[in-house]
């Protein structure tokens, strides 16, 4: 099973008896419940990311379930089923709610969605910032034409404005940077230098007021690409959670690295 390929991966890790640890015994038992991850090609960190997350919440999830019944044996299954948290979701699992005005009549409506990553546009082709990203991800929408609502107090479609806020936010946020889009029906990879903080990251202009989680992060973790749209390399920068030093993860060389060479134009995923 992954999850617990994925345990024997993480204890080698923590126990630091290895300059390195290699994910070849997870990769494989991976590979074989997701095969396209299998082969030897490229394929997107955050796709395979959200396959990882998605994987290892539905095994705690139903090893919650099974302690929680061995527990609670006159427990309904109703109420057992209905359990569909995990320290995945714990930690990672945000959700937005986006509210829909219809232009006629004015009415409001929300609609709630899930997330354990936010993939943000760049809004740029040189430089800009993490806000920038932010403010474009969550900036109001018009839908008219094909995209309008259908309207339930005026019975037909509508045009209507939308706006995403974050009504919960994790404790661990994981931000994907749109780097592969479309130009003139081609696709390419943006280059963008995207500045990212390293604390006091301030997330409250873009979270409801209802929300009572914190609404300052700091970065944990960076994972960076370097290449193109078919080729590439995958590195990681990581801050230890005891010492604060920053390391760098390049296959087998892992080094220690200063705060400043954090700040990388080959970013694509960020953890805060």
């Amino acid at each position: 099973e992954s999850a617990t390929a994925f345990g024997c991966l993480m204890s080698d890790m923590w126990l630091g008896e290895f300059d390195y640890v290699s994910p070849e015994a997870f990769h494989s038992v991976f590979g074989k419940r997701y095969p396209a991850f299998s082969r030897r090609t490229q394929h997107d960190a955050q796709e395979f990311l959200i396959c990882v997350l998605d994987d290892l919440h539905e095994a705690f999830k139903e090893v919650r379930a099974q302690l929680q019944e061995r527990q609670s044996p006159a427990v309904g299954a109703s109420t057992r089923s209905s359990s569909g948290t995990s320290i995945i979701t714990h930690l990672f699992e945000g959700q937005l709610s986006y509210g829909i005005r219809c232009l006629t009549c004015k009415a409001l409506s929300d609609r709630p969605e899930n997330f354990t990553v936010l993939s943000l546009p760049i809004p740029s082709t040189r430089v800009c910032s993490l806000q920038d990203c932010l403010e474009c991800f969550f900036q109001p929408d018009t839908l008219t034409r094909n995209n309008q609502i259908h309207c339930y107090w005026c019975g037909s479609n509508q045009d209507a404005t939308v706006k995403a806020s974050i009504t919960k936010a994790p404790q661990i946020i994981i931000f994907h940077l749109k780097r592969f889009a479309w130009q003139d029906k081609h696709r390419i990879k943006l280059s963008t230098t995207v500045c990212y903080p390293f604390s006091n990251l301030d997330l409250s202009p873009y979270i409801s007021t209802s929300c009572p989680n914190s609404t300052e992060y700091s970065l944990c973790a960076v994972v960076n690409h370097a290449g193109d749209l078919d080729y590439g390399h995958y590195t990681a920068f990581c801050k230890h959670s005891v010492t604060k030093h920053w390391y760098s993860f390049d296959d087998a060389q892992v080094t220690k690295i200063p705060d400043s060479a954090v700040q990388a134009d080959t970013a694509y995923l960020l953890f805060y």
